[in-house]
């Protein structure tokens, strides 16, 4: 499908890590998967906007959250009606085509990413009303919930929705929520120079990264468990760089280099081109 080969073309440009995976899956799987990424990399760019204001912020990820809230059977890119307002030229490209990404998925599966979109979209809102105020684990917890545990389920629905693979939904949890800590810590001194910081009161790097440990924990658990197929072959790559990160941050480096980065990714499957 055309409009697959074009999703592709944006995920490269937008994300060459989440690329490698999501390039290697099979049809439908693959539409499904990259039109997850897609959607909520649309909203993540809202949340993360240097330009834009909080409550600008939450209305849009509020007015996105509705907009998907009223998809119904043969749902179309014109149903998806957002007024961007003058915020339209200042979005990513991948934000204002969200409506092509929702309509990617094979019917049989499309709502359930919807829902998923959706729901983030509206916890993002919450967060950017209280500017991210995160004072205890439990704000940590609920925040890395919101954001990417929930992939975790979303995840595991995907997985068994193609080929029948169950997971440990718990685990599922900590794998998105594992990630995410190690995004946090590699982020950390952007977030704080935007005025946003998401550990909780007292907590330094030597609190977050046992949290980040605890949850990638659970992240093996869930992928060691995955028999072989395309979750396993998927699940396996993010897993590895987000264990790189940890050790990189923890031996003082800002991030990997694009050389570790692919001896990492190489070590997981053969990469190509």
């Amino acid at each position: 499908m055309n409009s697959c080969k074009d999703a592709l073309k944006v995920l490269k440009e937008t994300s060459r890590t989440f690329y490698i995976p999501i390039s290697r899956l099979p049809s439908k799987l693959q539409e499904a998967v990259a039109s997850a990424y897609l959607c909520m990399r649309a909203i993540d760019e809202i949340e993360d906007h240097p330009g834009l204001d909080n409550p600008t912020k939450a209305k849009l990820l509020r007015a996105i959250s509705l907009s998907l809230q009223a998809a119904v059977e043969n749902f179309t890119v014109e149903d998806f009606s957002i007024d961007w307002g003058t915020n339209q030229t200042r979005l990513e490209e991948v934000t204002v085509r969200l409506g092509e990404w929702a309509i990617l998925p094979p019917a049989t599966i499309a709502p359930r990413v919807w829902d998923a979109t959706a729901a983030m979209a509206d916890r993002m809102a919450y967060w950017a009303d209280r500017n991210w105020e995160i004072q205890t684990e439990a704000d940590l917890n609920r925040y890395t919930f919101g954001v990417a545990g929930a992939v975790g389920l979303l995840l595991s629905d995907l997985w068994a929705w193609y080929d029948g693979t169950q997971t440990n939904r718990l685990q599922g949890i900590g794998f998105g929520r594992g990630l995410q800590a190690v995004n946090i810590l590699r982020n950390r001194s952007d977030d704080l120079t935007r005025g946003i910081d998401f550990f909780p009161d007292g907590w330094s790097v030597d609190e977050m990264h046992p949290y980040s440990r605890r949850n990638l924990a659970l992240a093996d658990a869930y992928t060691n468990a995955l028999p072989p197929g395309p979750a396993l072959d998927f699940c396996r790559i993010p897993l590895a760089l987000a264990h790189g990160t940890l050790n990189a941050l923890a031996l003082g480096k800002e991030k990997l280099s694009r050389s570790e980065v692919l001896s990492l990714i190489e070590g997981v499957v053969p990469v190509s081109g």
